[in-house]
């Protein structure tokens, strides 16, 4: 784990062999990936009372560690600020790096006028069930583990990819996509968690969708299942069967779109996961 000091009261990061011996627990460990999509486990100095993530609060554990991440457009610098009980404050400078996306530039006009009316009678309870679950916090632990692959496929779609219309961009793909070519294919849990959202029918565009709070602000959603095999609620283990691959809601074929997200920022799973073996 890669040791990252900062230095009381803010300025630029010194290491942690120029520190004397005493202050060396007036440091943040972090490692992770730092850069657009990408995330950070660490723990604080001694004597943290607040932790914040430019200006934003960032949970901490019992034993002062903490998960943080960084969405698709973030940045190209953060600032960590640990608050300590005596006054002094501990602060790292963070460079989160730039990521070059996939873009397909369609020399067609986006459809203008938006949503419907009644699309959106449907679809603003749908989000308003997603806000509600997300805002759950269930104490799960599932974020300190190594996230495994829910499913092993074809990755039919990626993270962060996005279509440009005439010069007018889309949104984003916010999540990956894995095709294994059928419905019905079971996908597992991809760390320990607890069901926060199990649809009872199928969303507009998610379809049946299945979303688990794995702690510290950190979610997975699985969409378009074609089965869900837990209940709201429902603490889970990681490597679980949870749910079968399927094309409900606003999909052209089976696969299972895996989506996370970190408070406001959406994260890429291929960063949290690792390859797929």
């Amino acid at each position: 784990m890669l040791a990252l000091v900062g230095s009381a009261g803010g300025g630029s990061p010194v290491s942690a062999e120029a520190m004397p011996e005493a202050d060396r627990s007036a440091q943040f460990t972090l490692s992770g990936e730092a850069k657009q999509g990408g995330w950070l486990k660490g723990s604080v100095p001694d004597d943290t009372t607040r932790l914040l993530l430019d200006g934003q609060p960032v949970p901490l554990g019992e034993d002062g560690s903490f998960f943080l991440a960084f969405d698709r457009n973030a940045p190209p610098s953060a600032k960590l600020v640990a608050a300590l009980g005596d006054g002094r404050h501990i602060t790292q400078q963070l460079t989160v790096a730039r990521r070059a996306w996939k873009i397909e530039r369609v020399n067609v006009a986006r459809r203008s006028g938006g949503p419907s009316a009644a699309f959106m009678r449907l679809r603003r309870p749908e989000l308003a069930q997603i806000n509600a679950a997300r805002a759950k916090n269930t104490g799960s632990q599932g974020w300190r583990q190594k996230f495994v692959w829910p499913v092993v496929g074809r990755i039919s779609g990626r993270f962060g990819s996005q279509r440009i219309y005439r010069g007018t961009p889309g949104s984003y793909h916010s999540g990956i996509d894995v095709s294994t070519g059928r419905s019905g294919t079971p996908f597992v849990a991809p760390a320990d968690g607890v069901v926060i959202l199990a649809t009872d029918r199928p969303f507009t565009l998610e379809g049946n969708l299945l979303m688990l709070d794995h702690g510290m602000g950190l979610n997975s959603a699985f969409l378009h299942c074609s089965e869900i095999l837990v209940r709201n609620g429902e603490a889970v283990k990681q490597g679980q069967v949870i749910g079968r691959i399927g094309m409900t809601g606003r999909a052209t074929g089976p696969h299972l779109h895996w989506g996370l997200k970190w408070n406001k920022a959406r994260l890429d799973p291929l960063l949290l996961a690792g390859p797929m073996r």
